[in-house]
C-alpha cells in the first residue's frame, strides 16, 4: 500500500465517525502538517446547515489548536460516494496553510493527487495581503 492508499484508507476510518443526519454524506480526511505529524477529521453538520462543519476544515483546524501552521498534504474521501471534492472554502482554508497537495478519490475510489494551484487557481492567500501593506503602516 503506497502512501496515497494509505492516507485514503485513513480518510475512509475517520469518515466513518461523521456526524451526517441530514445529508448521509460522510466525509473524512487526514492533514500531514509539515513536520510529518497526522490529524484527522470528519464532517460535522448541524440542523442550522451553515454551521456545519467539512471533515477538511475539521481536520485543520485541530491541526492549527495543536499549533501547526504549515500543511503539506490533504487527503480526504467520502464513503456515501466517489469523485468528491474539497469545496471552495475548505480550499481557500488549505490555501491559509500552505497546502501543497490534496489526494482524493475519483470514480473508481482510485487515490489522485492534484496540487493545490491546480484546485484553487489565481489564489487569494497571505502573501497577498502583505504585498498590499504600505510602507508607512
Amino acid at each position: 500500500m503506497n502512501e496515497a492508499q494509505r492516507l485514503i484508507a485513513e480518510a475512509r476510518n475517520v469518515a466513518g465517525k461523521s456526524y451526517s443526519p441530514y445529508s448521509k454524506f460522510r466525509v473524512g480526511a487526514v492533514v500531514i502538517a509539515a513536520d510529518g505529524t497526522e490529524y484527522s477529521g470528519c464532517n460535522v453538520e448541524n440542523a442550522a446547515y451553515g454551521a456545519s462543519i467539512c471533515a477538511e476544515a475539521n481536520a485543520i483546524t485541530t491541526a492549527a489548536a495543536h499549533g501547526v501552521r504549515e500543511i503539506d498534504t490533504v487527503a480526504v474521501t467520502c464513503l456515501d460516494g466517489e469523485g468528491c471534492t474539497p469545496c471552495g472554502n475548505c480550499r481557500q482554508l488549505m490555501r491559509e496553510f500552505g497546502v501543497n497537495r490534496v489526494i482524493m478519490t475519483d470514480e473508481s475510489g482510485a487515490p489522485v493527487e492534484y496540487p493545490l494551484d491546480k484546485l484553487l487557481p489565481m489564489s487569494f492567500g497571505p502573501d497577498d495581503l502583505q504585498s498590499s501593506r504600505s510602507v508607512d503602516q
